[in-house]
C-alpha cells in the first residue's frame, strides 16, 4: 500500500479562513470530517482518532471551527449557527476537490463542535457521526430529526457531559450507541482512553461508511 498524501489546507469560510490537515489514502474507504471547538486539548483528541482513520482507509480532513480572534472571543464557542456554517463550508469545500471524489461522508465532533455537527448532518447525507464528550444538548430541538447512524462517546468521569449525552441520546431517533470510557475525564488526557476513543470511531465508520 503507497504511502497516503498528507497536505496542509486553508479553507474559506465567510470572510475568515480555517486551517485544516488533509490526508488522502490511496482507495479510499470514505471520507471522516473532523471538527472541534477549539476547546483545549482538542488538537491532541482529534489527532489522535484522525491517525487511526488514516490507518484504517479513510480520507480525513481535521479543522478547529475557531482560529484567531474567534478563539479569544469566548461567546463565539457557543454559538451553534456560526459553528454549524463553518461545519457546512468544510463540508462543501472538500466535496468540490477531485482527489476525494464521491465518498461517503462522515463526522467526527468534539465538545462545543458537536451541536453544529449534527445541524450539518440535517443538510447533508452524511453516512455516519460520531461525538466525542459533546454539547450535544445545544442541538436538543434538532436530535429527533437525525437519520445518520450516530455514536456518542463519553468520559466515565465527565458527570454533568454525561447527563447531557445520555438525555441526548433518548431523543435521536436513528441506528445509535452511547459509550462510556471508564475512568474518563472531559478532556481524555490517558493514552489509553484516547486508543479507546479511536478504536470505537473507526469501528463506527468503518461498519457505517462501508455498507
Amino acid at each position: 500500500m503507497h504511502d497516503a498524501t498528507d497536505r496542509r489546507v486553508t479553507i474559506p469560510v465567510g470572510d475568515a479562513e480555517l486551517e485544516g490537515c488533509l490526508v488522502v489514502p490511496p482507495d479510499p474507504a470514505g471520507l471522516v470530517i473532523l471538527v472541534s471547538g477549539g476547546e483545549s486539548g482538542s488538537d491532541a483528541r482529534i489527532g489522535r482518532v484522525a491517525d487511526r482513520l488514516r490507518r484504517a482507509g479513510f480520507v480525513t480532513l481535521s479543522s478547529a471551527l475557531l482560529a484567531g480572534p474567534d478563539v479569544e472571543a469566548y461567546a463565539t464557542r457557543f454559538d451553534v449557527g456560526l459553528l454549524t456554517e463553518r461545519v457546512v463550508a468544510v463540508t462543501e469545500w472538500i466535496r468540490k476537490r477531485d482527489d476525494v471524489g464521491d465518498s461517503e461522508v462522515g463526522y467526527f465532533a468534539t465538545g462545543t463542535a458537536a451541536a453544529a455537527a449534527i445541524e450539518s448532518a440535517l443538510r447533508f447525507d452524511v453516512t455516519a457521526l460520531v461525538v466525542l464528550g459533546g454539547r450535544v444538548d445545544r442541538a436538543a430541538e434538532s436530535l429527533p430529526d437525525v437519520r445518520s447512524p450516530t455514536l456518542f462517546i463519553v468520559g466515565g468521569a465527565d458527570g454533568p457531559v454525561l447527563e447531557l449525552n445520555r438525555r441526548a441520546f433518548e431523543r435521536l431517533d436513528c441506528e445509535k450507541s452511547l459509550e462510556v470510557v471508564p475512568g474518563a475525564g472531559h478532556r481524555f488526557e490517558g493514552s489509553d482512553e484516547l486508543e479507546r476513543v479511536a478504536e470505537l470511531a473507526a469501528e463506527w465508520f468503518r461498519r457505517h461508511l462501508r455498507e
